[in-house]
């Protein structure tokens, strides 16, 4: 409780000063009732899942709360601060959401955005410095409106981190702003080693063909430190790169007030990622591929009741399903080290009482593919996830 008291406090204080500032002061609140109605616990263990807590936990908890000053300090320059914070739901003194892909403590206060944007630097482009979005799902995000429900799929399986510390360039070709680009150098912040010098460069091009529609191509190139050679007998062992590219692709038909629909598609490249399952034996290693595959949508029957529907297919190894497994796995295995394809679903009603305010009835499911041609691997229960979502804005 003193957590909690002390994050509501410290952002009870910042508004106070910020609302006195020139300039504009927003945020945004999203929770929910929750209610683990299904999860296997067998599997607790399995890395990269969606659904987090025990079968029939159930709790109150807030997700995300931001609060944002936006301050246009000349007609050439702006800059947004960004807090987030979040009170998440604990179970037995540790959080709902540990093994989620990225989790949360019982309470986080953090800065989320920190950037200044030299306006048409020229024609048409916008220069940006600091802490900010990167350049991978920003935009889809947007379209996907539904944030209060889920992160989109690279970011909820932890592909490229939501924020970077860098330098951006993003504008468009043409005034019409048919065709657009958002290119950025950022640090990698995942990314400890210093002698990296560009740490991250991706580039991010947009088409919008007609009114409603766009689509995006997206690609990422990141270093990382580099790993052992398991195969080097030499002391000091010799080293392989295990730098990570991922390129990515989007389109939608986004109308917000009546229909959206959108497809999001990525694959990732590591250098070196994994064990080649052919070669056990000199542990050659071999890039590690993912694939992610996203198709959402939301319609509105009235301007106050909605349908939003969603549906993640996830490989994290698309070479197999068990890289490196033995061929018989003992019976009742209590968790698999190796990475499997899963399903993602989330499906809910909306009702916006207020333009600023939507409640959602919501559940959320995720399966696990059996495994392939492995002997007596038993099968993963699916994950599934009553609840009532509240989502505000307020200004």
């Amino acid at each position: 409780m003193k957590r909690i008291a002390m994050l509501l406090s410290t952002l009870a204080v910042l508004g106070v000063a910020l609302a006195g500032a020139q300039g504009k002061f927003s945020g945004l609140v999203f929770g929910d009732y929750f209610y683990n109605v299904g999860k296997d616990t067998a599997f607790s263990k399995l890395s990269k899942t969606v659904v987090p807590g025990s079968k029939d936990f159930q709790a109150f908890q807030i997700r995300r709360i931001y609060f944002t000053y936006d301050n246009d300090i000349s007609e050439k320059f702006t800059a947004r601060f960004r807090l987030e914070g979040n009170m998440i739901a604990s179970e037995n003194g540790s959080s709902a959401t540990a093994s989620r892909v990225t989790g949360s403590s019982l309470s986080q206060l953090y800065i989320k955005d920190a950037y200044i944007k030299w306006k048409n630097i020229f024609a048409g482009s916008d220069l940006i410095f600091g802490v900010q979005p990167t350049t991978a799902y920003d935009i889809s995000e947007g379209v996907w409106a539904y944030r209060s429900l889920e992160k989109t799929i690279m970011d909820l399986r932890g592909i490229i981190s939501s924020r970077d510390m860098g330098l951006a360039l993003r504008g468009k070709f043409d005034d019409a702003g048919m065709f657009g680009y958002w290119f950025m150098v950022a640090d990698n912040s995942a990314q400890d080693d210093a002698t990296n010098r560009y740490r991250r460069v991706s580039l991010n091009l947009q088409v919008k063909p007609v009114k409603n529609v766009i689509v995006t191509l997206d690609g990422d190139y990141r270093w990382q430190d580099k790993i052992n050679d398991p195969a080097s007998t030499t002391v000091p062992r010799a080293t392989l790169p295990n730098n990570v590219l991922t390129y990515a692709v989007f389109a939608a038909y986004n109308d917000p007030t009546w229909f959206t629909l959108g497809v999001e598609a990525f694959m990732q490249s590591t250098q070196n990622g994994e064990v080649d399952p052919a070669d056990k034996t000199n542990k050659t290693l071999k890039s590690l591929n993912a694939l992610g595959v996203s198709i959402f949508g939301y319609y509105w029957f009235t301007p106050e009741i909605g349908l939003i529907g969603r549906y993640d297919l996830f490989n994290p190894n698309t070479d197999s399903n068990f890289p490196a497994a033995p061929t018989v796995m003992p019976t009742g295995s209590a968790a698999y080290p190796y990475s499997i394809s899963r399903n993602y679903i989330v499906a809910g009603l909306t009702f916006r009482p207020d333009k600023n305010v939507q409640i959602m009835p919501n559940v959320q499911m995720e399966t696990y593919q059996a495994p392939r041609n492995i002997t007596n691997a038993p099968s993963i229960s699916s994950s599934v996830t009553a609840r009532l979502t509240f989502y505000w804005v307020f200004l």
